[in-house]
């Protein structure tokens, strides 16, 4: 009776053990195929199914074998559709997790470029729309990234593009304060718009809104009667313009 009981004991925990390695090896063949398809629809420029798709894979296997690869192609999939938020998310928790990653200057780049679209530049480029009043919070996040990504990364293979990158955003915030110098030159606040004028000088010297920036500044300091300044300005132009 011992002997018989001892047998069933040992074939409940054989086929126990084979059921466990079932199980798995079927984990791992819906994983593998879960992933190959998510692949198919990167490529067919299915962003928004295979973002769905990513983001399931994440959540079921969030330490399987394909986890900090299906976390990258998520950011680039939440970026084509649009889902900041989302891709900023991901950015952040896998700059946290893998500090050393080998792939983190493209994490940097992605986030610099997720900060640009969130800041509507498309909309602007798109539909020639003028927006130079509205808030460059993004556009100053963004052009961190790409400084971090520089800094860290100088090698990188982002790294042209980001410093070209830095350059137009440079030119949209210099835009942005202009559109302030022109406001308060036109309410004839004209110490404000010659300060205007001077922070653009100095924050963003190499960008064509520097001409503008000193003409307002000549124009307040005269209006100002501070003719020193208005002569240090134009004296300034002359030699640059």
């Amino acid at each position: 009776m011992r002997v018989v009981l001892s047998i069933a004991i040992c074939a409940v925990l054989f086929l126990g053990g084979c059921s466990s390695r079932s199980d798995t090896d079927i984990q791992r063949s819906e994983l593998e195929n879960l992933y190959e398809l998510s692949q198919e629809y990167l490529q067919n420029g299915r962003f928004a199914d295979a973002g769905a798709l990513l983001t399931q894979i994440n959540t079921r296997y969030p330490f399987g074998p394909y986890a900090q690869q299906v976390q990258l192609d998520l950011i680039y999939a939440n970026y084509k559709v649009g889902r900041e938020e989302q891709a900023l998310t991901v950015i952040d928790r896998f700059l946290s997790l893998n500090p050393n990653h080998a792939d983190n200057d493209y994490v940097r780049y992605m986030r610099g470029l997720v900060h640009l679209q969130a800041e509507g530049a498309f909309f602007q480029d798109a539909f020639n729309i003028e927006r130079s009043d509205r808030n460059p919070v993004y556009a100053e996040r963004a052009f961190d990234d790409f400084a971090e990504l520089v800094q860290r990364h100088p090698d990188s293979k982002y790294a042209a593009d980001a410093r070209q990158r830095m350059v137009g955003i440079q030119a949209r915030l210099a835009q942005h304060e202009l559109a302030a110098a022109e406001y308060y030159l036109r309410r004839e606040a004209y110490m404000a718009a010659a300060n205007r004028g001077v922070y653009i000088l100095e924050n963003f010297p190499n960008v064509i809104e520097s001409k503008r920036a000193l003409e307002i500044m000549i124009a307040s300091y005269d209006a100002l009667g501070l003719e020193q300044e208005a002569a240090d300005a134009r004296q300034v132009l002359s030699a640059n313009f």
